[in-house]
């Protein structure tokens, strides 16, 4: 099955050197690139591809609203969003997972993980790679949950998929390193997900952060 991928990125040669190395694995197609938000909007409605990857900063519309267009609560059939980002904006990242993003690399996290980000998205999955994850949710979580403060009733085995899932880890490493199959890993993620009211692993990662279910350290 071919992954159909659009690319929205204001920056010519980023579309370009994308689009090479997508292209460059045969499973996956670029149907569409766009240069600013609005076009990203458009095309990705129009054509409904199965992954986007949508720059952070882009002309008219930018990627955070973008995502919450594509992505974001109440939107019917939303579709799967992967935000490409620097450091240096890490408060844009943060509103564009909480507006519904799938996750989020790097510009320069090289080919692999490009390559396994969009493989990812399309499976269901999201790649978040667990450096990125503690540099960023650093600096993004809130303070130490209060003492006697109530979090949602989760299960001992459930707590350790959350910490997994925030450490980055994937469905199938989540398995291996807890000893559990494939399927028992997705019912305890729809559980957890259904328990917290979250939507997707992103948002459970970054709440395992903010309530230290996982340390930064």
């Amino acid at each position: 099955m071919t992954i159909r991928v659009l690319l929205a990125d204001d920056q010519v040669m980023i579309r370009s050197g994308l689009k090479l190395i997508l292209e460059d694995q045969p499973d996956i197609r670029v149907v569409a690139e766009a240069s600013d938000g609005v076009d990203a909007i458009a095309k990705a409605r129009q054509l409904r591809p199965d992954v986007c990857l949508v720059d952070i900063r882009m002309p008219r519309l930018d990627g955070i609203e973008v995502t919450r267009a594509l992505a974001g609560p109440g939107v019917p059939n939303p579709l799967r969003v992967i935000v490409v980002t620097t450091f240096d904006h890490d408060e844009y990242v943060y509103g564009a997972l909480r507006g519904g993003a799938t996750g989020f690399i790097l510009k320069d996290a090289g080919p692999a993980l490009l390559v396994e980000a969009v493989r990812a998205a399309h499976n269901g999955d999201a790649l978040v790679s667990p450096s990125i994850t503690v540099r960023l949710l650093r600096h993004l979580t809130g303070p130490a949950p209060q003492p006697g403060r109530s979090l949602p009733s989760l299960s001992d085995r459930e707590i350790e998929v959350v910490r997994e899932i925030a450490r980055g880890r994937t469905n199938s490493e989540i398995g291996a390193e807890l000893f559990i199959s494939l399927s028992t890993v997705k019912s305890h993620l729809s559980t957890i997900q259904t328990k917290l009211g979250l939507r997707n692993r992103t948002e459970i990662a970054i709440w395992a952060y903010e309530n230290r279910i996982v340390e930064t350290a």
